[in-house]
């Protein structure tokens, strides 16, 4: 079962096909993560925040 390599939340093999970098069997950051977000290729902190 993958799950987020930032909060440990679980994601579908969906996400992980469709998110992760080629190769990695787990996303480095998923839509529950409140500090860090995706920006393209690069994950980077948030700048706000998501509540």
């Amino acid at each position: 079962m993958p799950t987020c390599q930032n909060c440990n939340s679980f994601v579908t093999e969906g996400y992980v096909r469709v998110f992760a970098p080629e190769g990695m069997d787990a996303p480095r950051v998923c839509p529950h993560c409140e500090d860090l977000v995706r920006d393209g290729s690069q994950v980077r902190e948030a700048r706000a925040t998501r509540h």
